[in-house]
């Protein structure tokens, strides 16, 4: 699979997909061709169409794991083996079930808060909440993007390769520079072991699972359950930017700068925080 590897990477990279999409997609593609025992390129519809079954009925993946397998061939097959199918038909995507999140009340995100030992684990998870930035997202904050003039945060290259700027609370801010007055941090907000690194996500999402033991909470907690908190309980009351924190459709600052008009400045929005409900 060496050569058809190396194709499918730079036939990715050419396309500028995330690194953590080509990295997913050649593991997928990787045990696809394990199952089999053979190049996918000598494999056809019949060994698709089984795998599929395979992964739902044998394995019993999520409807969400069956499409990032799903993702990945489709790229393989119409992409770098530039394959004449109907995809739809060949490769079907499974139809993913609407479930409604779990969402922590604002004392119970209070409660939870108050529970992490560690204080950077504590305020990357309060930005996810006071900010509704994704953890990806949190762990990769630099000084610069704290904007205190502007009372924004900025997002850089966050999902789908995205600037955006999001809500700076007077809370957050203030917590913001305690931390920074505490640490002194030089180019990452959050530097992990290695101060040249952030912090990883694991060890976040570990910091939640030893938290939630102590407190007395009964829901599933992880850092993105911050961030769906922080959706739910923040109002934008202005026609000018339908959801900055990435939810949804977005009118970016490119935007504004395009059609000559100046991206609202956060009075404009009249954002409610979180924290402030």
């Amino acid at each position: 699979m060496t050569a058809l590897r190396q194709r499918m990477l730079e036939d990715m990279k050419i396309r500028n997909l995330a690194l953590n999409t080509q990295d997913s997609y050649l593991r997928q593609v990787s045990q696809f061709a394990r199952h089999f025992g053979s190049s996918p390129d000598l494999l056809g519809q019949e060994e698709i169409r089984s795998y599929q079954i395979y992964l739902t009925q044998e394995k019993k993946l999520a409807p969400g794991s069956v499409t990032i397998a799903v993702s990945a061939l489709r790229f393989l097959y119409k992409v770098t083996l530039r394959r004449e199918w109907n995809l739809d038909d060949v490769i079907p995507a499974p139809k993913t079930p609407k479930k409604l999140p779990v969402i922590l009340s604002p004392e119970e995100v209070l409660e939870f808060l108050g529970c992490v030992r560690l204080n950077h684990h504590r305020t990357i998870l309060t930005c996810c909440y006071a900010a509704g930035l994704r953890i990806s997202e949190a762990i990769a904050l630099q000084a610069a993007h704290i904007d205190s003039q502007r009372r924004v945060i900025r997002v850089e290259q966050g999902k789908g390769r995205k600037d955006r700027y999001v809500m700076l609370s007077p809370k957050l801010l203030e917590i913001l520079r305690q931390w920074w007055r505490q640490e002194r941090p030089q180019h990452w907000l959050f530097p992990g072991e290695n101060p040249e690194k952030h912090i990883t996500r694991g060890a976040v999402e570990r910091a939640c699972q030893e938290t939630l033991q102590r407190c007395r909470i009964a829901k599933p907690v992880t850092a993105h359950t911050m961030r769906k908190a922080s959706s739910y309980y923040t109002t934008f009351q202005s026609p000018f930017i339908l959801k900055t924190i990435g939810l949804g459709p977005v009118q970016s600052a490119a935007v504004y700068g395009r059609s000559g008009r100046l991206a609202p400045e956060p009075a404009q929005l009249a954002i409610v925080d979180p924290f402030d409900r």
